[in-house]
């Protein structure tokens, strides 16, 4: 069964490894059929929530004019979103935080975003798994108020530079989560 996938990806780094990671599951999705949708989050003019709870009065997402609106038709239509990031600082990147703090607006417009499917595809540079924490436990919650079902989680630690997701089965890791969907 054919499914529409966005992806948000939350690296500035297009050859990253994060990047790689998000090109092996788009891959695979499309090979099984799936119709995808990416949105490069940093390469894009996403503010933060300014909480006006104005959402979807004006016919679009959010009141305040930036790329969000293009990508909240998508949002609203997709059966599976799949976030993509490296971990920054211990925590969700801010070129992809502002993204899911507008997911808002749906909650505020009373636009129903439940019963999708979620994955998470991330890495960082230190080998402590716990340093995920920062990341999986805002997106697990954010998941969880959205009554989304997590289906998958793709967790590579050690990879800082351009390529170092080669030396790890990452790629190949976020390729399966595509069965998954």
């Amino acid at each position: 069964m054919s499914k529409k996938i966005v992806v948000i990806t939350g690296s500035p780094r297009k050859n990253g490894n994060s990047f790689a990671m998000t090109d092996a599951f788009i891959r695979s999705a499309e090979s099984k059929g799936h119709k995808v949708t990416r949105f490069d989050a940093a390469m894009m003019k996403v503010g933060g929530c300014r909480a006006c709870e104005t959402c979807f009065k004006t016919g679009r997402a959010c009141s305040f004019d930036d790329d969000f609106n293009s990508m909240a038709p998508a949002i609203l239509e997709a059966d599976a979103l799949v976030f993509t990031m490296p971990v920054y600082w211990y925590s969700i990147p801010a070129q992809i935080k502002g993204v899911i703090d507008r997911i808002f607006s749906f909650v505020a417009g009373g636009k129903d975003i439940s019963g999708k499917e979620y994955a998470l595809i991330a890495c960082c540079e230190e080998e402590d798994m716990s340093v995920f924490d920062g990341v999986r436990i805002p997106m697990e919650r954010t998941a969880a108020l959205n009554k989304w079902k997590m289906v998958g989680e793709v967790l590579v630690p050690g990879v800082l530079n351009v390529g170092d997701i080669e030396k790890t089965d990452g790629c190949r890791q976020a390729a399966a989560l595509a069965d998954k969907i």
